[in-house]
């Protein structure tokens, strides 16, 4: 082997290392960009999970102050309708 020979062979071997270098370095920016994007991802989960934690309160309180009511109203209705059968049964 010459040494021109020898010389285009390295050169060879070097232009398909640094090809390769140049390959994974892009695969390393778009790991970085993919990584990026999910991290965007999860705290735009974490904003969703924290709002659809307060919806919930909310509607669980809401929820609650419903049938606090409907008891109160059950609990008048019951009374009006013993109220109006003893007037009924009061009638001669």
């Amino acid at each position: 082997m010459t040494d021109a020979s020898a010389i285009e062979a390295a050169t060879r071997r070097l232009a398909a290392a640094l090809d390769a270098l140049e390959a994974a370095v892009e695969r390393r920016r778009e790991a970085d960009r993919s990584e990026g994007a999910l991290a965007a991802q999860v705290q735009a989960l974490g904003t969703d999970r924290s709002k659809l934690a307060s919806e919930l309160d909310n509607a669980t309180a809401h929820s609650r102050a419903l049938e606090a009511t409907n008891r109160d109203i059950a609990q008048r209705l019951d009374v009006a309708i013993d109220s109006i059968r003893a007037v009924i049964e009061a009638q001669p």
